[in-house]
């Protein structure tokens, strides 16, 4: 069954893909969008890049803090912010690009702090911590915007169910929401029993973590959607609140469609969403995103990916030399190793 499983999953990514791409040229079918694009790309000020620039500094920081936070929950010390924040940083960049389900489950991960003396036990804990960070902050983000802002989600009207999008069924959402979170805090201040899911033993983490969960996961999300906002024109832009409310859902079920980078899935919700704002400006907006959240991380984390490769084959070929010399040294004939006699 699990062999079928890992084909399901790509093919429904796939899936995703192709039908966002197919609506979003049946959205855009007609219209001149590569020089309004242009245009709009041109007419962002400098100041307004370089706000989109700290909004993804921001966005990675706390992802690094993930990983950090995750270590401590696994009393793991010696590691330093240095290589943290680089294995969490190529670890983000490969799968917000390939397929969180190839890369951030293990390999990149386990090459990296396998190399510092974890054990592969270790390191599922840490991407479980890391991944239970994010949908907490998801689900904590997610519940203050349906609880305090319940029509944001009538946005979604003809994307979702109707059912979904009354202010009435997102303000229960929104508290459900919250609750789930705040049952996660008592379970942490209190010391509830162990999650155990198919053998795997997850331990709630001690009050001080959980908080620090709390904080990062929406300062990771605050970055990721300040890079849209910032990208957007003043003039027509929306608010950051709703820019905020609009990425969290775009995000959230551009993950759940499992499509490479959300490819196709996250334009078209969040075209969906912003009605008021010329197409063409939002595409633009989410270009910026795409070269500043995406691209641009993935072609740093190739780079550190081949240097750490290497540094580790550098590190294999000296082990097999040593090791080859002390063999040599080993099988010398005892006659060759006798010092030689003083003939002077």
């Amino acid at each position: 069954m699990k062999r079928v499983l890992d084909f399901v999953w790509p093919a429904i990514g796939f899936i995703a893909v192709l039908a966002s791409v197919w609506l979003l040229y049946r959205e855009f079918r007609g219209q001149q969008i590569g020089p309004e694009v242009w245009r709009a790309l041109k007419a962002i000020p400098p100041s307004r890049y370089a706000l989109a620039v700290a909004s993804t500094l921001l966005a990675y920081a706390a992802l690094a803090w993930y990983d950090r936070i995750a270590l401590r929950h696994l009393s793991v010390t010696h590691i330093s912010w240095l290589f943290i924040s680089l294995c969490s940083f190529t670890t983000y960049a490969l799968a917000h690009n390939i397929g969180a389900s190839v890369f951030s489950g293990g390999m990149v991960r386990y090459r990296a702090y396998h190399s510092k003396g974890l054990t592969a036990a270790q390191v599922a804990v840490l991407v479980a911590i890391c991944s239970l960070t994010f949908g907490l902050g998801t689900m904590l983000m997610g519940g203050l915007v349906l609880v305090f802002e319940p029509h944001q989600l009538a946005r979604f009207r003809g994307v979702l169910p109707d059912a979904l999008t009354t202010p009435a069924t997102a303000f229960t959402v929104g508290v459900v929401l919250l609750i789930l979170v705040a049952i996660y805090m008592i379970g942490s201040i209190f010391g509830f029993k162990p999650l155990i899911i198919r053998g795997f033993r997850l331990e709630y983490p001690k009050p001080g973590i959980a908080i620090r969960q709390l904080l990062a996961a929406p300062l990771e999300l605050i970055g990721a959607a300040g890079i849209i906002y910032f990208a957007l024109p003043t003039v027509g832009n929306p608010g950051f609140f709703v820019v905020l409310a609009v990425f969290i859902a775009s995000f959230s079920a551009a993950l759940a469609s499992n499509a490479p980078g959300g490819l196709g899935v996250f334009e078209l919700l969040f075209i969906k969403a912003m009605p008021a704002t010329p197409q063409a400006e939002v595409l633009t907006a989410l270009l910026v995103f795409r070269l500043f959240y995406l691209i641009i991380p993935l072609l740093f984390s190739l780079v550190i990916v081949v240097l750490f490769e290497r540094n580790k084959l550098k590190e294999v070929l000296h082990h097999e030399e040593r090791h080859a010399a002390a063999a040599v040294v080993e099988t010398r004939p005892m006659a060759d190793r006798r010092p030689q006699a003083d003939v002077s």
